[in-house]
């Protein structure tokens, strides 16, 4: 069998197949992490597949664009992504949404242990712009705690938009901490460790277009927040 180049053992474009993409992620896996720390996709678990997260994410870009009808008077609708798991999400929902948008991207890091974080946050990104007097849309990916998106929504009310909302593509209610009120949510996660879509383990599987938990035995993946 003729094989890709950059991955062994996966047929000739498979990598640019138009197909599943469940089918894709399952070529890819075991090809999608360091040579000297090989991962079987038996570690992964599918939560969510590609096709579930495009509805979803064409559901919550109606959704906005109902909220935010556009108007030549009014201010326009400025998405702020969090960096870096959000982009996956911002993206998509960006060409879902109808109506004329602007786009910005913050960086933040959180003080605390490897799997805790204090929700104390340093800014490693500035906004690009001023959302002074614009109607604000920060993007996440997963909220958990919520003591980290709590901490980014005050610094950006700080900046005097003229309204601030939050989307994320995942919600942990059950490991909330810190109550935030999130205004499009597109699905209600399991209190487990997920990857896929954005979401990482040590900067690994982001690129996978689903979303699947890495079961608990897995490495050190038992004892991590997210």
């Amino acid at each position: 069998m003729a094989s890709s180049g950059s991955y062994p053992g996966v047929p000739v474009g498979a990598t640019n197949c138009r197909g599943n993409s469940s089918d894709y992620s399952r070529l890819l896996l075991p090809h999608l992490v360091r040579d000297n720390e090989p991962v079987h996709s038996s570690k992964l678990r599918l939560l969510l597949s590609a096709q579930q997260i495009q509805s979803r994410v064409a559901e919550l870009a109606a959704a906005i664009d109902a909220d935010y009808p556009e108007s030549a008077a009014g201010p326009r609708l400025h998405l702020v992504v969090a960096l870096k798991g959000a982009c996956f999400f911002a993206v998509d929902l960006v060409r879902a949404i109808r109506r004329d948008v602007s786009l910005d991207f913050l960086a933040v890091s959180s003080y605390g242990s490897a799997t805790q974080s204090s929700g104390r946050i340093r800014i490693t990104k500035e906004l690009d712009s001023d959302i002074a007097g614009l109607d604000v849309l920060l993007v996440e990916d997963i909220v958990d705690t919520g003591l980290t998106v709590k901490q980014i929504e005050h610094m950006l009310r700080r900046q005097g938009p003229r309204s601030l909302r939050i989307a994320a593509l995942l919600d942990k209610p059950g490991r909330r901490i810190e109550p935030v009120k999130l205004n499009y949510v597109g699905f209600e996660a399991p209190d487990e460790f997920l990857v896929g879509y954005g979401l990482d383990f040590d900067e690994r599987y982001r690129n996978l277009p689903d979303v699947h938990v890495l079961e608990s035995g897995s490495r050190e993946t038992a004892s991590l927040g997210q």
